[in-house]
């Protein structure tokens, strides 16, 4: 067997099942491009799913935590570090909030919005105890943990995992009118994503977002936007509910926020909001530790000058002009996102989303499929011009080829 078989046949042997790469072995990375164990070259058009937007091994990033493993990685919060102060702060302005929770993977920080949210209701708002809900929109993607799962709508992802959380209420992405029929006096929380990534790049009707916003103060509803993969430079804003003008009571972020180096998350929210939890309410051992802190200052700091969101937006418009040329040729079916980010509906009769991602790795191009059909193109924030044009000639010969 090639090095390649090998590798794959031995994780294979090992590992659970609860992924189904691509089979591509990468043994180094940089910038937008990946090299295999065989040595071979692919552009990266996926930048695991956002979180490496500053691409890999940026070297701002990596020299950021060089310097803080030579100091100190670990406290936990049992005890403050010279970091963690500045991350807050440096973070909270960035978002136009006050304070941060820490946390590390996207799903734990959406743990903490919903427990935030419950906690919230009953102590502020008055809901009675037990009675909290929170309203989720259909087809959302927030994490893969018990509670989160309990408010899935895709079997794949929540079948087999009851008994289910109580406590939330689906209703479908983009109506407003039924967002409004599905609010209560115990309603505590709208938790949506502006974007929807993994439904396959599903942006919003245009004035859903403002509505959602007037609604839920209207109502005294938290507004909890997702943005673990729509925020920190994807859609050519800092958080996709920039291109809206809305601005949420909480954000929950993730991905990017750690640069591709660490996991890092965080609840962004007012000092009202997040100042309803007590010492020993809430915790993560690793959660704000001083390596993630050093990284996700680094990352504030490069979204500050706001050359990556320019970037993401001139970048992406290029995308979608080019992208919107394959629809009506019979290829491809529609193309949706914004800025660097996009979901691209093969006809079926071309093949699935997963038979076109393996022909264009075949080309030297990594994308991921979801959904049947459709894939996804999220390149890193860094890439060229002349990469994503390369890349996107092999899109065109994969399309033609069948």
């Amino acid at each position: 067997m090639s090095t390649t078989e090998t590798a794959i046949a031995s994780a294979e042997a090992h590992s659970a099942h609860n992924y189904h790469p691509l089979p591509v072995v990468v043994a180094s990375a940089e910038g937008a491009w990946m090299t295999d164990v065989e040595g071979r070259r692919y552009l990266d058009m996926l930048a695991g799913y956002s979180a490496l937007n500053f691409g890999h091994g940026n070297r701002r990033l990596i020299d950021a935590a060089k310097a803080q493993l030579e100091r100190v990685t670990l406290t936990s919060r049992a005890f403050y570090h010279d970091r963690f102060a500045e991350f807050c702060t440096e973070l909270a302005a960035l978002c136009g909030m006050e304070t941060v929770l820490p946390m590390n993977t996207g799903a734990e920080a959406v743990e903490t919005a919903v427990k935030t949210a419950r906690k919230w209701g009953y102590r502020v708002k008055g809901v009675p105890d037990g009675m909290a809900k929170i309203i989720v929109a259909s087809d959302n993607f927030h994490g893969r943990t018990t509670t989160i799962v309990s408010f899935s709508t895709d079997p794949e992802a929540r079948a087999d995992f009851g008994p289910y959380t109580p406590g939330f209420e689906i209703v479908p992405y983009g109506d407003l009118t039924a967002m409004r029929e599905a609010m209560t006096e115990n309603t505590v929380a709208v938790l949506i994503e502006p974007i929807q990534g993994e439904a396959g790049v599903l942006v919003p009707p245009a004035g859903y977002l403002p509505g959602v916003r007037e609604l839920t103060r209207e109502r005294n509803v938290l507004f909890i936007a997702d943005e673990i993969q729509s925020g920190l430079g994807r859609t050519g804003k800092t958080f996709a509910l920039d291109h809206e003008g809305v601005v949420p009571d909480m954000y929950v972020l993730g991905k990017a926020l750690g640069g591709g180096v660490v996991p890092v998350s965080a609840v962004v929210s007012s000092g009202d909001v997040l100042g309803v939890f007590r010492p020993g309410e809430h915790g993560s051992t690793f959660g704000g530790n001083p390596l993630a802190c050093a990284v996700a200052l680094e990352v504030v700091a490069m979204l500050r000058t706001g050359e990556y969101q320019q970037r993401a937006a001139e970048l992406g418009d290029h995308l979608h002009r080019e992208l919107g040329l394959l629809t009506g040729g019979g290829a491809v079916e529609a193309v949706r996102g914004r800025g660097l980010w996009a979901g691209v509906d093969i006809a079926p009769a071309l093949g699935t989303g997963r038979e076109i991602s393996e022909k264009l790795m075949e080309e030297g191009v990594l994308v991921k499929d979801t959904h049947g059909s459709t894939i996804r193109i999220a390149p890193p924030l860094v890439i060229s011009k002349e990469d994503l044009d390369w890349g996107l000639d092999r899109l065109r010969t994969v399309l033609s080829a069948r």
